[in-house]
């Protein structure tokens, strides 16, 4: 996950890994130094890998500019460098996903890398790509530069026409286009949205509370649907 200015370090005793780090990220022709931090959670015996860099992630927020309540004008930049920064995490990591799950608008390009960047890449040409979608909508639009800025790391994908007009609806048809599944966190999405899923005739996990019974079963099913 981002490693947001708002997570308390020492509180949540992260640390860098140094032989992750280090690498840089051309992200709009500029450098950008990737940085790798870890935390665990000891009652579920996970670790919590983060991805980090003070352009992007040293502000005290998280997408909206505090002063006046409107997305950051850079969020897709960090977005973009968000999903690099997970996949070169995982190849140095050497480890083979069977399963990508992006959440939210904020993982949307990963599915744009891994299906293009890295698609011949042998730790991820055969993975499959799970979207949940939830109520995260973004006001107006990201950066019109958008297609542009992704398209220029030599990527040539005729999907990408939906970035002419980068609006929130427009960047979660994109990543239903990718996706092999899709989750429902959200009740009630957008027509827009209903629209897009009534057409990709992909399977999709309906909404559920997260107190539903076989809550995480059902996962589980849905994921050995995929593969």
């Amino acid at each position: 996950m981002p490693r947001y200015g708002v997570i308390n370090e020492r509180r949540n005793q992260l640390h860098e890994v140094i032989r992750l780090s280090g690498m840089n990220l051309i992200i709009d022709d500029n450098d950008h130094q990737l940085i790798i931090k870890v935390a665990s959670i000891p009652s579920a015996r996970v670790q919590i890998y983060f991805i980090d860099n003070d352009d992007y992630f040293a502000r005290k927020a998280v997408l909206n500019d505090p002063d006046n309540g409107k997305p950051f004008q850079d969020n897709d930049e960090r977005a973009t460098f968000f999903a690099r920064g997970v996949l070169e995490t995982v190849r140095k990591l050497r480890w083979t996903p069977d399963i990508v799950h992006c959440h939210g608008w904020f993982s949307s390009v990963m599915p744009i890398y891994l299906r293009n960047t890295f698609a011949d890449d042998p730790m991820f040409s055969n993975v499959k790509i799970a979207v949940s979608i939830y109520d995260d909508a973004f006001a107006g639009t990201l950066a019109p530069e958008f297609r542009q800025k992704i398209e220029n790391e030599n990527i040539n994908d005729t999907k990408l026409s939906l970035l002419d007009n980068p609006s929130y609806e427009n960047v979660m048809k994109l990543v239903i286009e990718y996706a092999d599944g899709i989750v429902m966190r959200t009740p009630n999405p957008s027509p827009e949205i209903t629209a897009a899923l009534g057409k990709a005739g992909k399977p999709i996990m309906a909404w559920q509370p997260a107190d539903t019974p076989d809550y995480f079963d059902n996962y589980q099913k849905f994921y050995e649907g995929l593969l």
